[in-house]
């Protein structure tokens, strides 16, 4: 009886195996988040400069992922339940300049920015926080309130950021 009992614990225990080998974060769905929270496509500048490498074996986040504001010539992608986190190298732009990069930020960590989302027959617009400092033409992440997720958009010359990827 006892061996009868091991071999039912062995064999549910073989069968429960697949499935926590799905357990797997959807990297295609996690590239596509990226790609809109940056408002720039694959290749393209200030996207991702390719693909995320498909041999990740990423545990899947029981929270929505976080996507930092891009730094270095990057931006990380973190699961904070899991502790897992991951930087996708960014395309860089032959059109910034280096006087764009030194410009004085024209928006402050904690204003309240109007955040403009460009589409090809409308114009959305809404107030947001930013949650860093931003000079025209710089990448910024802000947030509708404190408990929201980020987004990430382009900081304009009148103090407005603009949100892209709605065509």
């Amino acid at each position: 009886m006892v061996t009868l009992f091991r071999r039912l614990v062995l064999l549910s225990a073989l069968c429960a195996a697949p499935a926590t080998a799905q357990g797997f974060e959807e990297l295609g769905a996690l590239e596509t988040r990226l790609v809109a929270a940056l408002g720039a496509g694959i290749g393209e500048a200030g996207g991702p400069a390719s693909p995320i490498d498909r041999r990740l074996k990423l545990a899947a986040c029981p929270a929505p992922t976080m996507f930092d504001a891009p730094r270095l010539g990057a931006v990380t992608i973190s699961c904070e339940p899991l502790g897992w986190r991951i930087r996708v190298p960014l395309a860089r732009s032959a059109s910034v300049s280096m006087a764009a990069a030194k410009a004085e930020p024209v928006i402050r960590r904690g204003d309240q920015v109007e955040v403009v989302a460009l589409g090809g027959a409308f114009t959305v617009s809404t107030l947001a926080v930013a949650d860093e400092d931003g000079a025209p033409g710089e990448r910024i992440r802000l947030r509708a309130d404190r408990k929201s997720a980020p987004i990430f958009g382009q900081v304009t010359e009148d103090g407005r950021v603009a949100v892209t990827g709605f065509n």
